[in-house]
């Protein structure tokens, strides 16, 4: 106990040292639950959040962790991969998508090489990596890794990962 303690109260320290330095750019500056909120998401997903990070991606996509996968579902009871995408935008940005992967491609105005990722892009693959055959969609956070509803439920997976790279098609930003 007193070990994840300390680590949680590590994980705060670091962030509210991070975002003290500008003020302007956190309308919750000083707010120690969105602090909370912050070291949560990180932990919960695993991943470092850093002051030039989305913390409003971050924070939607780790309450959404853990959800069950049910296909055509689009709430927290369960959901599928176009719905979390759906969703992840609509709460993290103010941007309604289709409500499927290829509609979503579509309706996308930038393409995106790998290499320029930002967190928010979406993530298409499909079979072979061909891109009429679109079937499955995520979320891109950082570094290489990105969130997704498997058959699992929601989930956090690396573009790193044989599956993903042999089905990657291609990057979109909304």
């Amino acid at each position: 106990m007193q070990r994840t303690t300390t680590t949680w109260l590590a994980v705060c320290m670091a962030i509210a040292a991070l975002t003290s330095c500008s003020p302007s750019l956190y309308p919750e500056h000083g707010d120690e639950a969105y602090y909370r909120k912050l070291a949560h998401a990180s932990r919960k997903l695993g991943l470092d959040i850093s002051r030039k990070d989305d913390h409003a991606l971050f924070i939607t996509a780790a309450s959404w962790l853990g959800t069950p996968y049910r296909y055509g579902g689009h709430t927290r009871r369960g959901i599928d991969c176009s719905g979390l995408a759906k969703a992840l935008m609509q709460e993290a940005y103010g941007i309604d998508l289709p409500p499927s992967s290829r509609g979503q491609l579509e309706a996308c105005k930038h393409k995106v090489k790998e290499r320029n990722l930002q967190g928010g892009d979406l993530l298409f693959f499909g079979p072979k990596g061909k891109k009429r055959n679109i079937n499955h969609v995520g979320v891109y956070l950082k570094d290489r890794h990105f969130i997704h509803a498997s058959n699992s439920g929601v989930i956090v997976s690396s573009l790193d990962e044989e599956y993903y790279a042999r089905t990657y098609v291609c990057a979109a930003r909304p």
